[in-house]
């Protein structure tokens, strides 16, 4: 009997420790997912939300960018826009959030690829931003890059995946 619960304690104590090595020690594909979940939360807004909330948002977005970022708009049936450093991207995506009511961005199938130093990586997804009162969703494929800088995965790069023809 003593060595069933002996055992059964230390099965605990080794799960507390993996969960522990996980929750202090997360991966980078963790890190960058959260980061990603992060970004989709900050993007989002409401004609509720006033504009320091929006403004403060837009500085935590900062904060997931790298200062050299390189963000490349291609919208279909619009005309592209690029952005070569955080300040210039950041105006732009604040002038953005006063120009419309609503913005719900959510972000899917997430595919994480690290590249074999382990110090940047390319993350596929789908973002599905619903705009103002829009009924439908837009639907667009997006790379985005990321890279390791002073021990924190920062965005250096995001542009459009055009589709194959």
């Amino acid at each position: 009997m003593k060595l069933i619960v002996r055992l059964i304690l230390l099965a605990g104590l080794i799960a507390l420790g993996i969960w522990s090595w996980g929750f202090f020690f997360p991966s980078p594909q963790k890190i960058i997912e959260n980061h990603l979940r992060k970004l989709a939360r900050l993007a989002s807004f409401s004609s509720k939300d006033g504009n320091f909330k929006r403004l403060a948002d837009n500085e935590r977005m900062g904060s997931l960018l790298a200062q050299d970022v390189h963000v490349v708009l291609d919208v279909p049936g619009g005309r592209g826009q690029t952005f070569d450093n955080r300040e210039e991207l950041l105006q732009a995506v604040m002038a953005a959030r006063l120009a419309v009511k609503d913005l719900h961005a959510q972000f899917t199938d997430i595919g994480i690829s690290l590249s074999p130093d382990r110090q940047s990586a390319v993350v596929l997804l789908t973002v599905q931003p619903k705009i103002g009162g829009e009924p439908d969703w837009i639907v667009e494929e997006l790379q985005f890059t990321f890279k390791k800088i002073s021990d924190d995965w920062l965005i250096t790069g995001v542009e459009r995946v055009k589709p194959l023809r």
